[in-house]
């Protein structure tokens, strides 16, 4: 009888691997961003057209890569950032599994440029996942990724695509959400010839929430410090005589990374629930450190979920320390903040 189970060929295998680090541009543009950072970018400038369907462009000014690497890079489970098990136990990079240049590659047509030597970079364009070329290219240190024709050869993932508006406006949140992770790193965003976000390095969170959404945004934000055995908490949260019923701003971040979890955002609402009327919810903006190994950031596809051994602890942790911040108010001084930028994304 013939056999019913065959190893799928690799370029169908990336195309199915793309599906769950690749669902539309802004998930390109976070994959691609986190290598930027974890290369090291001092400045990473986002560049997207037609919502990123036409192309997107992510240049950063990290520590690059020579041939063999670029070319090893397009290897799927090739990554720099672990060796061993140990190493996953303790990740503190964005990026870990090695996958995105590869499933990105295989449904577009991309071209990657890098030097990690001034004047002497590698050019590698590889389409559908199939290697067109590989050449010397002049450039300055660090990496440029270019991604065309997003599904070109997928058409049934292109269809869901929505419109170029609302693509925009997802890429944009995965650009404020590393900016707020890295306030000491430069980020662009630039989605057409009149939407353009320039953020400069920021001295801190309260500098970078400025930059974003106006120094009036920033100064009804009270920052918040707290520390137990689970973990401490820093960042800026709302004051609730500020907060109203929509347009919420919640973000978390764990050891520097971004992550999901509603019952952490509840955990401070419990704090606020003596302050604030039923249905007014305060923007959030909570950074969290907690000892390697215990968090686990492998947990989801597209690392949006984070695990964390003490659960119980990390939200009595929030819950307590936006208590104490709460109860701190009338002796917290205002923030010394930088101008808006001229385009701050909403």
């Amino acid at each position: 009888m013939p056999r019913r189970i065959q190893v799928l060929p690799e370029k169908l295998a990336n195309q199915i691997a793309a599906g769950e680090v690749v669902e539309r541009p802004a998930s390109v543009v976070k994959e691609l961003l986190e290598n930027a950072l974890d290369a090291g970018a001092s400045r990473v400038d986002v560049t997207v057209r037609n919502g990123g369907k036409t192309e997107i462009r992510v240049a950063d000014d990290g520590h690059g890569m020579g041939r063999e690497d670029a070319l090893l890079a397009m290897d799927r489970h090739a990554t720099s950032k672990i060796r061993s098990e140990q190493d996953l136990a303790a990740i503190r990079t964005l990026g870990f599994r090695g996958e995105a240049l590869p499933s990105i590659a295989s449904v577009s047509r991309m071209v990657l440029e890098t030097a990690e030597r001034e004047g002497h970079g590698t050019r590698v364009v590889v389409t559908g996942g199939q290697m067109a070329a590989v050449e010397d290219c002049a450039r300055r240190v660090g990496t440029t990724v270019s991604v065309r024709s997003l599904f070109f050869n997928v058409p049934a993932r292109a269809k869901f695509l929505r419109s170029t508006a609302a693509e925009n406006r997802a890429i944009g949140e995965v650009v404020t959400t590393a900016a707020l992770a890295m306030p000491g790193i430069g980020f662009s965003f630039d989605s057409g010839p009149k939407d353009l976000l320039t953020l400069p390095i920021a001295t801190g969170i309260g500098e970078r929430i400025a930059a974003l959404w106006g120094n009036e945004a920033a100064a009804e934000l009270l920052p918040i410090a707290h520390r137990l055995s689970a973990g401490a908490l820093s960042g800026m949260i709302q004051r609730p005589n500020a907060a109203r019923s929509g347009g919420r701003r919640t973000y978390l971040f764990v050891n520097g990374r971004p992550f999901g979890d509603r019952n952490l955002v509840r955990a401070a609402d419990r704090a606020y629930k003596t302050t604030i009327s039923p249905g007014v919810h305060p923007h959030l903006f909570l950074f969290l450190e907690v000892p390697d190994g215990e968090v686990d950031v492998n947990v989801h596809p597209a690392k949006a979920e984070v695990r964390f051994r003490d659960r119980i602890g990390i939200e009595r942790l929030i819950e307590e320390g936006v208590r104490a911040a709460l109860a701190g108010l009338e002796s917290t001084p205002s923030i010394g903040l930088r101008q808006p930028a001229a385009y701050p994304i909403v």
